[in-house]
């Protein structure tokens, strides 16, 4: 690109030119904004507005898509305002309708007749030519005072060409029954029921209603991981889901790593559930998935993308799945395979492109950080429709007591500066997201804006002397007044068709839990710190040196069906009962764990690890702590001496790395992948070095950790369940505090 130096009668021309501005003039017959400036500013990415300029500035003429976004490409590459220019003068366009070597009478008035679209008045043409190029500015110099003078912005004001309204969800993980929360609604904590899928198709149709009915476009998405975490898909995997989410029928539905959790075959069958009807067929979109030769997900069930016409304006969904998490935490087929992210999602929008489809909506399930990061890889996107990290979006509910990851939607901008607009719905049928999204003609976002909506009950109580009280009278009133006012919180009543389909499947329920799983061949121990005596059906000197057996055993499932980790954790307390000999139903599996928790893996130096162990130890011992703290793992052992000092208690410490026999020192220097449950993985029971872990080295599966364990009975075991063996156990001898 060609650059020229300025001589100093340059500068001060350049110089007044801003002092004009400064003082709140305007050069003659150009009206300036502050926001023009001249080739000495620093360099900024330029931006779609400045580029469309530039085209009526010096070419005469709107800019074409390809033009457009070639120029914004090449910006994005490092060029600056002064290279864009002096490539459009060395133009073949402007040398054909131009020529070379103008006046600066004639290219002043060019830029008037081109920019302006009038003819120079004598005033500016003098104070231009005279005042300005006379003073040794170059004639390119002055191109960027026409093009971004109000009156040119006003000449190349963009036109709305589309306008879209989005409903998403994402990650509703098979949490299909209502629940409760505790929010801050009426100046109190309020406890009201929210949540519950048939509220989701509820919203679903109560806003699609009234979009259409006001001749808006609609788009119903989802961001995938639908199925996996609760006894719902544990017992008809994804039958429900389907049948609910038909109910919506969604425009598309992106693949989330959860969806392979039970192979290819079950993906497959989920889709089949899907468009079991005649009435919906939803696309499957996952544009960096690839099913292997044998993989029963060959037969076109998924797709890369779809492409949808509103009113003559097209619109490309594209899936994309997050792939290194799906490989080594889901169970696809090995000959699946899954593509890098950001490259495929670059190559969905060039073939996009190149079909003449400028609006582009990714649905990613790639989480909240990733979204942000990859809008800034690619160029083309306008739209992420995101999940995977159940990420809560939406400021407004942090007076509600929520903790919100930032605002709803999120806006920034793409590799080429253009706006991209990114949304995600929290998890478990809990909020339905809306926004509306406004494109140009060249397909870039003029606007974005939306509510994300918390579901809620109409049944509303506070917490009086450790009991529940209904709200009434005055309180009940406050806070039916701030729902009211409040856009993000909606009164739901759930779908009736939706709640009986739902109700349906709930009646199974309580008979397919007494469905057998296992034999267990020999009662298994309950036992909190050893020789404590918590068993009912065991005695005492059974735990004496090594604890519960259940509680051994829990840890031994948890390591197994976390694919990443190395070892377990788990706390005594969580695990709630004895095992008798007998069968093992799926039932007893949620009485052993009958929390709402999930597995989730911590990067952890053997540092960190020890210290928590010693966390959980200490806080067993303490006499305001709590003896349910006592640790438990799986791939690690010790012997504890409950008489030494907190750091000193556990000694000895082996470590067997999965996939062997052979015990081997615990290397305090290495990093570690631990699995846990979310309770203690947020500090609680004591476990307070848990918190000094970086968020960026906890991975949340969303397992349920019951089904963690009843899928260890069933597939690791094959249904036969003994005690471990002895030298597994973590504890291998045990000192009682006296």
């Amino acid at each position: 690109m060609r650059r020229f130096k300025r001589s100093t009668a340059a500068f001060l021309a350049i110089a007044m030119m801003g002092a004009v501005l400064m003082a709140g003039g305007a050069a003659p017959a150009v009206a300036q904004t502050t926001e023009a400036a001249d080739a000495t500013a620093p360099a900024q990415q330029m931006t779609v507005g400045e580029v469309r300029r530039l085209y009526k500035t010096i070419l005469g003429r709107e800019a074409d898509q390809a033009g457009l976004d070639y120029w914004l490409e090449t910006a994005a590459d490092g060029a600056t305002y002064q290279d864009l220019s002096w490539a459009f003068l060395a133009s073949e366009e402007w040398k054909a309708a131009v020529g070379d070597d103008l006046s600066n009478e004639d290219f002043v008035s060019r830029l008037y007749e081109q920019a302006l679209d009038r003819e120079a008045d004598a005033e500016g043409l003098a104070y231009w030519v005279n005042d300005i190029l006379g003073a040794g500015v170059q004639q390119q110099d002055i191109i960027r005072w026409f093009a971004e003078s109000d009156e040119q912005k006003q000449l190349t004001q963009t036109t709305e060409s589309l306008s879209l309204n989005i409903l998403h969800i994402n990650d509703h993980h098979s949490h299909l029954e209502q629940d409760d929360i505790g929010l801050e609604l009426g100046g109190a904590e309020t406890d009201v029921d929210f949540a519950g899928f048939p509220r989701v198709v509820a919203k679903f149709k109560e806003l699609e209603a009234a979009l259409e009915a006001d001749g808006q476009h609609v788009a119903k998405l989802h961001a995938g991981d639908a199925i996996t975490g609760t006894l719902y898909h544990s017992l008809f995997k994804g039958e429900v889901d389907a049948a609910l989410m038909n109910e919506i029928c969604f425009d598309a539905f992106a693949l989330g790593n959860h969806e392979f959790d039970d192979g290819d075959a079950g993906l497959a069958q989920f889709i089949d559930f899907l468009r079991a009807g005649p009435y919906c067929q939803t696309p499957v979109l996952a544009a960096n998935v690839v099913p292997g030769p044998s993989s029963p997900l060959n037969g076109g069930q998924i797709q890369p993308r779809i492409v949808y016409d509103y009113d003559g304006e097209k619109v490309g969904f594209v899936g994309i799945d997050i792939a290194n998490k799906t490989k080594n935490s889901s169970s696809p087929d090995p000959e699946t395979e899954f593509l890098d992210e950001v490259t495929t999602a670059q190559k969905q929008i060039d073939e996009l492109r190149a079909e003449g489809v400028n609006k582009v909506v990714l649905i990613t399930h790639y989480q909240y950080d990733n979204d942000l990061a990859l809008a800034k890889a690619v160029s083309g996107v306008d739209v992420i429709i995101g999940g995977d990290s159940h990420t809560l979006l939406g400021e407004e509910f942090e007076q509600y007591g929520l903790n919100p990851a930032g605002p709803y939607p999120t806006m920034t901008t793409d590799r080429v500066g253009a706006p991209v607009c990114i949304a995600q719905a929290w998890e478990y049928s809990q909020i339905v997201g809306q926004i509306s999204v406004s494109w140009d003609e060249f397909g870039f976002v003029t606007s974005c804006d939306g509510t994300p909506h918390l579901l809620l009950g109409d049944n509303f109580s506070r917490e009086v002397d450790d009991e529940d009280v209904a709200l009434e009278g005055a309180d009940l009133e406050a806070v039916l007044a701030q729902i009211a006012a409040a856009p993000e919180l909606s009164i739901v009543q759930p779908d009736p068709r939706a709640q009986e389909i739902l109700d349906g499947f709930t009646e199974q329920v309580a008979t397919e839990t007494q469905r057998q799983i296992g034999t267990v061949s020999e009662d298994l121990c309950l036992e909190r710190i050893p020789g404590q005596g918590r068993s009912t059906i065991c005695d005492v000197a059974d735990t004496a040196q090594q604890g519960g057996d259940i509680q051994q055993l829990v840890a031994d499932a948890f390591r197994a069906r976390s694919f990443e980790s190395d070892i377990s954790i788990q706390n005594a307390g969580g695990v709630r009962i004895d095992v008798p000999a007998g069968e093992l139903t799926i039932a007893t599996a949620y009485t052993i764990l009958p929390f709402s928790n999930t597995l989730v893996n911590l990067e952890m130096t053997g540092t960190q690890v020890k210290a928590v162990l010693e966390d959980g130890f200490d806080f067993a011992l303490a006499p305001d702590g709590s003896t349910g703290a006592y640790p438990y793992a799986s791939g690690l052992r010790w012997d504890a001496d409950a008489t030494a000092a907190k750091g000193s208690r556990l000694t000895n410490l082996e470590y067997q790395a999965k996939g062997t026999t052979e015990w081997v020192p615990f290397d305090e220097s290495a990093t570690y992948t631990i699995v846990t449950n979310d309770f203690i993985a947020g500090g609680r029971d004591g476990y307070v070095t848990f918190n000094d872990i970086d968020d960026s080295a906890i991975v949340d599966t969303f397992i349920n950790y019951a089904q963690g364990l009843i899928d260890y009975v069933e597939i690791d075991l094959g249904g036969v369940v003994a005690k471990p063996a002895s030298d597994g156990y973590s504890t291998q001898s045990f000192v009682p505090a006296g």
